[in-house]
């Protein structure tokens, strides 16, 4: 009897977790610009755990940040997320990468020394990224998609003026600093308003960083792969 070939189906993701959604199927209009899935990160690669570029959130979060969109929308603006839900795996790979030590990087920590961006609280051992309710972010003007590299942090991807890019790993990028223009002071004093509005706090050393304040899972990290299905 002759033997039919064996065909092999693709491989589909596994269902995200109870509680966790894919902001797109939330919200369409919100920009995703997610780094740590490519190359122009702190790590200049990709993290581990990244196996799409997309923004997986608590179903709670992404519609808080849904309401916030709304808002910018109706200023001819829209978010842009650099990160969102973060597996465990990948805050193990960024430590792992600061133990290896290097000297300072202009475009990301200009003034830190690789081996000491954990202890400086620039880059934690654990993060709340991993409980899905913590997103990275910045505002950008609806039309306006043009990358441009700010002094330090990523490649703005069109964003207003916030004094540095993403995940500049600096004092400028304190919420509060004072060591910004009146413009990007401005912008994040709006973006920080816009936020808090939904229901989300703001981590000072950070002007990107933002967790919904009523988290459905404060207590538990997750370790998931970020998939696009």
């Amino acid at each position: 009897m002759a033997l039919l070939p064996t065909i092999s189906s693709p491989a589909h993701a596994a269902p995200l977790p109870a509680g966790f959604v894919r902001l797109a199927d939330v919200d369409p209009s919100i920009r995703q610009d997610i780094r740590y899935a490519g190359l122009e990160n702190f790590l200049h690669r990709k993290a581990d755990g990244y196996d799409a570029p997309v923004c997986i959130l608590t179903r709670q979060a992404a519609k808080a940040l849904s309401t916030v969109q709304k808002a910018m929308t109706a200023k001819g603006l829209t978010l842009v997320v650099f990160d969102c839900y973060r597996p465990a795996q990948a805050v193990a790979d960024m430590g792992k990468w600061t133990r290896q030590g290097g000297p300072p990087d202009p475009q990301w920590y200009p003034t830190v020394q690789r081996g000491d961006l954990i202890a400086e609280g620039y880059i934690g051992e654990l993060s709340s990224h991993s409980r899905g309710s913590t997103v990275d972010l910045a505002i950008a003007e609806t039309d306006k998609k043009s990358s441009a590299h700010p002094a330090c942090g990523a490649p703005d991807g069109g964003t207003l003026d916030f004094g540095t890019g993403f995940d500049c790993f600096d004092p400028k990028s304190e919420t509060a600093s004072a060591l910004i223009g009146a413009e990007a002071a401005a912008n994040r004093k709006m973006l920080l308003a816009a936020m808090r509005a939904a229901g989300f706090r703001n981590y000072a050393r950070e002007w990107w960083h933002f967790t919904l304040t009523k988290e459905p899972f404060p207590k538990q990290r997750f370790d998931f792969p970020v998939t696009a299905n």
